[in-house]
């Protein structure tokens, strides 16, 4: 945790920072904020870990591992945290210390359980045989890595 606090110091794109360590303790991957640093919205102190911590071992699955993270994970880095399957999540600042500083994501929680046609941004379902049959040709395919 002391990691990931200190890589939230030095954060130029917001005070956030993760480190993720193996099932032996030992740091795989680490991130902060960079965010604006890139023009990357989705590069979140948790994205950059789990991609970081992906890379370094060559796979997607982290299972068996564990995030530590300066603040309580957004939705975005919440999803993500259960895609890369990690163990567990220990954070220090909450999601409404977050808030008190001008980091709101209560909103997206919010439109997460709202229906579909009742959230801000349009989703818009377009009924395409050609994509059915994609997904069809990959799900039937046995060589496709399954995740």
């Amino acid at each position: 945790m002391e990691r990931a606090i200190e890589l939230s110091a030095i954060s130029s794109g917001g005070p956030f920072g993760a480190v993720i360590v193996d099932k032996n303790g030992n740091i795989i991957g680490e991130g902060h904020n960079e965010v604006t640093l890139n023009n990357d919205p989705t590069a979140h102190a948790e994205m950059v870990a789990i991609r970081r911590a992906c890379a370094n071992i060559g796979n997607f699955n982290l299972q068996g591992c564990t995030i530590y993270t300066s603040c309580e994970p957004c939705p975005m880095c919440l999803s993500a945290c259960y895609w890369a399957r990690l163990d567990k999540i220990n954070y220090a600042n909450t999601r409404e210390d977050a808030a008190d500083i001008g980091f709101d994501d209560e909103y997206i929680y919010e439109e997460i359980k709202k229906n579909k046609e009742d959230r801000k941004i349009p989703m818009i379902s377009h009924n395409n045989t050609i994509s059915k049959q994609i997904f069809k040709k990959w799900f039937d395919n046995v060589n496709n890595i399954r995740y």
